[in-house]
């Protein structure tokens, strides 16, 4: 196996910032910053870094909540982390990634916003009134490092600020 990656935690700032735009209500988010668990993986076999709740979220059926989880992942140049929902939650609740797969470049770690990974989840459960409780600890989501390659004749040059369609973005 080869090591090209580090996850570390946001500042506690940018996380203030970025969960009480998601979850107002919190009394205190010290704690919840505090209680961040760093990605792991659970085996020596397994592909994806477990991402764990930082703090209770429920997900309702029809819904989406935008979970910031406090990481950010420096990343060799030529390696992505893509990020999925744990297979479990997908096979019982019908919970998904609103953008499918979601894509960590290694730039983004450089971004005004420190790169810090949100992951957007929707339950699309069939049964009426159905909710799923993430207690805070809880492995929602999992991201998996994989290897690209780019075109003999790519001659991209710009540079990123921000996620969510911003390399898309003309300034």
């Amino acid at each position: 196996m080869e090591r090209i990656a580090a996850f570390e935690k946001v500042s506690f700032e940018q996380f203030e910032k970025d969960w009480l735009k998601n979850f107002p209500d919190t009394a205190d988010v010290r704690a919840v910053y505090e209680s961040i668990k760093m990605p792991k993986r659970a085996t020596t076999g397994s592909a994806g870094y477990d991402f764990y709740a930082p703090a209770d979220i429920t997900l309702e059926k029809g819904k989406s909540v935008l979970i910031p989880t406090g990481i950010r992942s420096k990343i060799a140049d030529g390696w992505v982390l893509k990020i999925y929902p744990r297979s479990g939650l997908g096979f019982k609740h019908r919970i998904q990634l609103d953008n499918t797969v979601g894509i960590i470049d290694a730039d983004y770690y450089n971004s005004s916003n420190e790169g810090h990974i949100m992951i957007k989840l929707s339950c699309d459960a069939h049964d009426e009134g159905h909710t799923v409780q993430l207690s805070a600890g809880d492995g929602f989501a999992q991201g998996i490092f994989l290897q690209f390659g780019i075109t003999f004749d790519d001659d991209a040059d710009g540079v990123r600020d921000g996620g969510f369609g911003s390399t898309t973005q003309k300034n």
